[in-house]
């Protein structure tokens, strides 16, 4: 296979990825949450402690707006800016313990979600699945 028809595999296999996810999490995003507010909880709560650079680079978004949706996610109490401790000049962005507990509520929600949509599957098809995500995240997702 060359790596052309790969790639459109990939793009196809990406966009599928971003649909799933919509749906796994569409009954977990808190009402007074924006979808881009509870993206970027979801994003700190696996990537933490992250930096208002790191969140910026991951959604696209000028550093302004990325300071404006952190300083409402603050002052909701779902997240904590931090000194670094390597360079106090930097922040590190961490969720509170309120994030913590509503991205845990989150999370639980959107794995009943996947655990309906997988079904019934095999123990051989699990494995599969699992050896494959961890191929992805270790040659392409890294």
């Amino acid at each position: 296979m060359d790596n052309h028809t790969l790639f459109q595999n990939f793009v196809t296999f990406t966009a599928a990825v971003h649909r799933v996810q919509q749906d796994l999490t569409k009954e977990a995003k808190p009402d007074e949450l924006t979808a881009l507010q509870y993206s970027m909880l979801e994003h700190i709560a696996v990537g933490q402690p992250l930096t208002p650079s790191d969140i910026s680079d991951c959604f696209h978004m000028s550093m302004p707006n990325t300071s404006r949706e952190l300083k409402k996610l603050v002052q909701k109490g779902l997240v904590e800016k931090r000194e670094s401790e390597e360079d106090r000049r930097k922040l590190r962005i961490h969720l509170s313990k309120a994030g913590a507990v509503m991205m845990n509520e989150a999370f639980q929600s959107s794995e009943a979600r996947f655990a309906d949509r997988i079904g019934r599957i095999s123990d051989e098809e699990r494995e599969a699945i699992f050896q494959a995500l961890n191929t992805l995240h270790q040659k392409v997702f890294y």
